[in-house]
């Protein structure tokens, strides 16, 4: 089993299904303000899926700790940044927007790991 490319195909289906939601359940009930929220969340949740999708096809040819690093800091840079702004978005608690940053800072690393093991592959 290709843990990183599972991971990709169920959050592209969340990704989907959450902006599908967003975009038809939520438009009435939440300011536009939040909404911009929301869709963001939804935007940076498929960017990292596409990045998920490379790093499953290029650790199944040539496994690292550096792509393993950069995969789990994309999955939890999606649970925390996008799903942080899901709530925040939802709730209007700024306790959830607290969080974002920290979301943020694991795409960082993850990408950081990515252009590392981009210097070591020959």
């Amino acid at each position: 089993m290709n843990r990183f490319l599972s991971a990709a195909a169920i959050s592209g289906l969340l990704a989907v299904i959450i902006g599908a939601f967003g975009a038809h359940g939520l438009e009435n009930s939440l300011s536009a303000h939040a909404l911009q929220r929301y869709h963001t969340g939804v935007e940076y949740q498929f960017y990292h899926v596409a990045a998920l999708l490379a790093i499953a096809i290029l650790h199944v040819s040539k496994p690292s700790r550096l792509l393993s690093m950069a995969g789990y800091a994309f999955i939890l840079g999606m649970v925390l940044f996008s799903g942080s702004l899901y709530l925040y978005a939802i709730t209007g608690k700024t306790l959830f927007g607290m969080i974002t940053p920290v979301g943020g800072l694991s795409f960082m690393i993850g990408w950081i790991a990515l252009f590392i093991y981009s210097l070591k592959e020959k």
